[in-house]
């Protein structure tokens, strides 16, 4: 049985105050894509980009995300820090899957430390770093636990690693997570779990030197001189020759202090990797052009 954590509807409705302009802008620019998109944008707790943004899409990659929080509440349950060491048996060290760690040290026993495992997680998508720690806090039943604990606003559903997916590619369904829960769940760490204990404060350095994705979410970024923490998720190529799944959660603080947050989910794609990736710059263009014109409109206090 999945085990959804459920948006508030006090929260979703406070949330659902959006911008007119920005989501017809956003579904016009969708409309004629042969996909499935999703997009989610949270302004400064009020204002809210909503496009599908309560459909549910695989998540792939971007469930490392609320796994590490998960992590960082464990070790603060286990009184453990982010430099504690864990025993890894070279056993533990698929070949089969995506692992730029791998590369580095081999397939021998290794000593890491769970801040080396997070930063290979989050920064690097490296998926043996992501089962090593599943195995470590005692799996998805224990992640969901801990999500659960930090009443997190959320519907999302973690039920499978990385190995579960790679062996059963139709086990990517089974983390599942609407754009606007992930967008809720950004601002959620952005504003209040980052200050929760330095477990939680060092997960935001790390998704801020995010390697993986950089066409998406940061691309139209780059210039702004904003400071953007983000998770990208990338699927499997379906018998069909669409993509599974291509998406970018994260948040953005920019120049003047205007914050935002912005999950952007593509499912079944017709188009390539680039192309797709493009759908998700795009969209994140548009999102930073709304909240700069808000910030002109807002006058000083």
């Amino acid at each position: 049985m999945k085990r959804i954590l459920t948006i508030s509807s006090v929260l979703l409705a406070a949330y659902l105050h959006a911008s007119a302009g920005i989501n017809e802008e956003i579904a016009a620019y969708t409309a004629d894509i042969d996909a499935r998109v999703g997009v989610a944008a949270i302004i400064e707790g009020r204002d809210t980009v909503c496009v599908d943004g309560r459909g549910m899409y695989p998540m792939m990659s971007v469930m490392k995300f609320p796994q590490a929080l998960a992590v960082a509440s464990w070790l603060d349950e286990h009184s453990l820090c982010t430099s504690d060491t864990i025993d890894i048996p070279a056993a533990a060290l698929h070949e089969d899957t995506y692992s730029p760690m791998l590369k580095l040290y081999g397939r021998r026993d290794l000593r890491l430390t769970y801040g080396e495992l997070l930063r290979w997680s989050l920064a690097q998508s490296d998926n043996n770093a992501c089962d090593i720690l599943f195995d470590a806090v005692g799996g998805v039943d224990s992640v969901m636990r801990h999500l659960d604990s930090l009443g997190l606003s959320a519907d999302l559903s973690i039920e499978a690693t990385e190995a579960d997916m790679y062996a059963d590619r139709q086990k990517s369904y089974l983390n599942i997570s609407t754009p606007l829960a992930l967008a809720a769940l950004m601002r959620r760490y952005d504003t209040d779990l980052r200050r929760r204990s330095q477990n939680f404060a060092e997960l935001g350095p790390i998704i801020e030197q995010c390697a993986t994705g950089t066409d998406r979410l940061a691309a139209p970024l780059s210039r702004s001189g904003a400071v953007i923490g983000h998770k990208t998720g990338t699927g499997f190529v379906l018998p069909s020759g669409r993509l599974m799944a291509v998406n970018d959660c994260g948040y953005v603080h920019i120049p003047g202090r205007r914050s935002y947050t912005v999950a952007v989910m593509v499912a079944d794609s017709r188009l390539d990797m680039a192309a797709t990736s493009a759908i998700i710059a795009d969209i994140s263009a548009m999102v930073y052009r709304e909240v700069i014109a808000g910030q002109r409109e807002t006058p000083a206090m």
